[in-house]
């Protein structure tokens, strides 16, 4: 399963945008489903997911992230493994074309789970990840949200003209989960933040249990929303623990945990979930979720 983002995207049938965001969801979709049949990891499987969907200006990670106050590109991201609950997470970095792939390297290469902004762009030099030029990752749609939120003194998410909290708006963050041949589970996911957001600002993206979780005796999960949310309702081990202690399958695990973040805090987002038998399940508690899956080998699907 791999996710484009959560929120409002009206008038899908008629919006060219909305078509772009399914072709590209569908092709990578695809291309995850190729990595696993050739036998690949579902670590490998979900970082190639996360990296292409990084690569795609149209969402908000990578290529095409968002601008913090100053017009700068901060970003978040983070992996992990369900056999062994080994993770990497990287937050505030710039520079890097691909923020999944160093943060695969915290979690194979140090003996830690996160590092953040210099510490971690000299750790990617120190591995030897070539830095991108800096206006590789400046699109003119990013530009001009920025600027918008400047003359309006907002804080907006991803390439909504509202303000943040609103239901009109639509939360950029990329994710991928997958079950590999072997029975292993891995997630990912990775974002560029919030619009006009204060410099050093960390969302839930790079968090494990708040946007991110994998454990093989339960579940993958990659979340996507308000990241404030996810972290003070640890939202994507919530799910996890649903399973682990109720017994429950990705559907009503997945529901128990968007009903507990509606209740606790009228959290806004969603999550993708990839159980340990291999169940796909979705929730969000926005209008839609860009998302897509593949379940136990069958068609692939994609959707708001």
């Amino acid at each position: 399963m791999i996710h484009g983002g959560a929120g409002a995207l009206a008038n899908v049938d008629d919006d060219k945008t909305a078509v772009r965001y399914l072709d590209s969801i569908h092709r990578i979709l695809e291309y995850g489903r190729e990595v696993l049949e050739l036998g690949s990891s579902a670590l490998q499987a979900v970082e190639t997911c996360a990296s292409l969907l990084e690569d795609d200006p149209i969402f908000n990670a990578g290529c095409g992230s968002v601008l913090n106050e100053f017009g700068k590109v901060e970003m978040d991201a983070a992996i992990m493994d369900g056999r062994d609950l080994a993770a990497g997470a990287v937050a505030a970095v710039e520079s890097i074309a691909n923020p999944i792939q160093l943060a695969r390297f915290v979690m194979t290469e140090s003996e830690h789970v996160m590092l953040i902004s210099e510490g971690a762009m000299h750790f990617a030099d120190h591995c030897g990840i070539k830095r991108t030029p800096i206006d590789y990752f400046y699109t003119p749609e990013r530009l001009a949200q920025f600027n918008e939120a400047r003359a309006n003194k907002k804080i907006m998410l991803d390439h909504d003209d509202t303000q943040a909290g609103s239901e009109d708006q639509k939360y950029g963050t990329i994710g991928a989960v997958a079950r590999d041949l072997k029975g292993n589970l891995a997630a990912a996911t990775s974002t560029g933040g919030i619009v006009n957001k204060r410099m050093g600002r960390v969302g839930d993206s790079p968090i494990v249990g708040a946007g991110v979780y994998a454990d093989n005796e339960t579940c993958a999960v990659s979340a996507t929303g308000y990241g404030e949310d996810f972290m003070r309702s640890v939202f994507a081990k919530t799910i996890s623990d649903f399973i682990y202690m109720k017994g429950m399958d990705a559907e009503s695990a997945t529901q128990a945990g968007i009903e507990y973040l509606q209740r606790k805090i009228k959290g806004r987002g969603g999550a993708i979930v990839v159980d340990k038998q291999g169940r796909c399940a979705k929730g969000f508690t926005t209008k839609k979720m860009i998302h897509g899956w593949i379940e136990h080998g069958g068609k692939s699907m994609v959707g708001f």
